[in-house]
């Protein structure tokens, strides 16, 4: 974001969004960590609970639920957007239909004055400042984007304390931006002191085959625990940061948050609107979610195999590359896995991953961030297999062993016994 501005009429800052996004480095680096015991044993997980929800159900016109948002007005100087923010109903209603809808128009009905002269846009911006935030969870919202040269829509966070200490020192997780002029790509960006603006620490999903996330809903989350933020796009993590991100400037991120949504016209970024811009545009929201899921996935449960062993995180340590092996059933959250609707298993956070990308038989698998590749790929089948389709191979305890410690690796898929599993959803 660029320079915060506030004028008098906002009961926050209205902040401009991140311009240039660093990219994401590649896949997990693996050096294999030799079978180990476990340390003592972690505690089973608590179940999720939901922490803030708003459905938008409710008579088509109807404002938002005045007890969960605050709308802004006013316009923003500070990336040169063009719209002015509009109070009540007028560019922010629910649709009858379980949305609510944010419209940008081009019209100035009460001649709104902009930083530019008369305003000649209008939209709508909410956020949940002084009636929610949150420090960790689970944040999505499932939304339909608008397109169109000019477009900005954004669902993004701020640090709570920004009415004292300013920003970028508050803090800003952006959860979701698009520029309408990248209509099959999403930014997730951290802004934080030292690395705000243009040069805040973040990256890009694009989805396959030239798809324009105008086209259809979907679903943007963020996985918020203590110094660790992972952003997803419909279940597929493309990105997760860490204070080892940040190359020494601080972390900023383990306080409270409030939640935003708006839809900008104009801007440094996106550049304004032009010829080819139709009016109105709408960002529609179906929901806002808040759980205090952190990606830990509590709701999983034991994977068991050859001799009735479950499948074990040693030591429960979750270290980049700790072993994945066999061991006696204790209901520790060391052997609760959650199969996630992305292909992934996870347990302690982060994911079960084929060490170094590899295909061959013997390649040992371990617990690693998640980080959307096929090393961290696997189907499920019917027959009791768990099959890494990268490889074309099948989760393994090695030697057909039944003992305590036990390596899980990837070998060809034999049908035999310690290749079967058990996993309970």
């Amino acid at each position: 974001m660029g320079a915060p501005w506030l004028p008098r009429r906002l009961l926050v800052p209205l902040l401009s969004c991140a311009a240039v996004l660093a990219s994401l480095s590649g896949g997990p680096a693996l050096g294999a960590v030799e079978a180990a015991t476990p340390g003592p044993a972690a505690p089973a997980a608590a179940a999720a609970a939901v922490t803030f929800a708003d459905e938008f159900d409710g008579p088509a016109g109807s404002a938002v639920n005045g007890g969960k948002w605050q709308i802004e007005t006013g316009d923003n100087v500070s990336n040169h957007e063009r719209q002015y923010y509009t109070a009540g109903n007028g560019n922010a209603a629910l649709d009858g239909q379980g949305h609510l809808v944010i419209t940008a128009r081009r019209e100035n009905p009460a001649n709104y004055q902009c930083w530019y002269g008369r305003c000649e846009y209008t939209s709508a911006r909410l956020n949940t400042a002084g009636r929610f935030t949150t420090t960790y969870g689970r944040v999505e919202a499932r939304m339909k984007i608008p397109r169109g040269q000019g477009m900005w829509p954004a669902f993004w966070m701020l640090g709570n304390d920004i009415g004292q200490v300013g920003w970028p020192a508050s803090g800003e997780i952006d959860v979701m931006e698009n520029v309408g002029f990248e209509p099959s790509t999403v930014h997730g960006t951290l802004h934080g002191p030292g690395y705000s603006g243009s040069g805040g620490i973040g990256a890009g999903y694009t989805l396959p085959g030239g798809q324009a996330f105008a086209d259809a809903f979907h679903t943007f989350a963020v996985d918020w625990s203590p110094g660790a933020i992972t952003w997803s796009v419909d279940g597929a993590v493309y990105q997760r940061r860490t204070p080892a991100d940040l190359a020494g400037r601080q972390w900023v991120f383990d306080k409270p948050f409030f939640v935003i949504l708006n839809l900008a016209v104009g801007g440094y970024w996106p550049g304004d609107p032009d010829g080819s811009t139709a009016f109105p545009q709408q960002l529609l929201v179906d929901y806002v979610r808040v759980s205090t899921d952190t990606g830990g996935q509590p709701s999983g449960g034991p994977v068991t195999g050859v001799g009735g062993k479950c499948v074990d995180v040693a030591g429960a340590a979750t270290a980049n590359g700790t072993a994945v092996q066999l061991y006696d059933c204790n209901g520790t959250a060391a052997q609760r896995w959650s199969v996630g609707g992305d292909g992934t298993i996870r347990a302690l956070g982060k994911c079960l991953d084929a060490a170094s990308g590899g295909t061959a038989d013997g390649t040992r698998v371990q617990l690693w961030d998640c980080n959307g590749t096929a090393a961290q790929q696997w189907a499920v089948p019917a027959a009791r297999d768990i099959v890494n389709p990268q490889a074309n191979k099948c989760l393994d305890a090695a030697g057909g062993s039944t003992a305590n410690g036990t390596r899980l690796q990837l070998w060809t898929c034999t049908g035999a016994a310690n290749q079967k599993w058990t996993v309970t959803r």
